[in-house]
């Protein structure tokens, strides 16, 4: 993608991906799913996922697979909170910026 995404963005991604798996999901898997949508380096996304977590957006355990733990990422209901607002501030953005690009004045 040649636009910078900013840390709100980041954060609403990975909330959004996380929020789709009901049990939670792992590192590795969020990662695959926000590349879906921006190209982000694991090293870009743990930060997020730490920082989620510390502002209580998301909860975090462990669990074992194939004979060692495995981290997983759950969105807790401040979390959803959060991502309600991203949701319907993105809409706002985006509805300013399609205005923009179609010729309309959109501020």
């Amino acid at each position: 993608m040649v636009f910078n995404t900013g840390a709100a963005l980041l954060d609403a991604i990975v909330l959004a991906v996380v929020s789709r798996e009901t049990e939670g999901t792992y590192g590795y898997k969020i990662t695959q799913d926000v590349r879906k949508a921006i190209d982000v380096s694991e090293s870009t996304l743990y930060p997020v996922l730490r920082r989620l977590q510390k502002d209580e957006c998301l909860e975090v355990y462990d669990k074992s697979y194939d004979g060692r733990n495995r981290r997983y990422y759950k969105v807790t209901e401040k979390g959803m909170a959060q991502l309600n607002l991203y949701k319907i501030e993105w809409k706002n953005y985006s509805s300013k910026i399609q205005d923009i690009f179609e010729g309309g004045v959109g501020v």
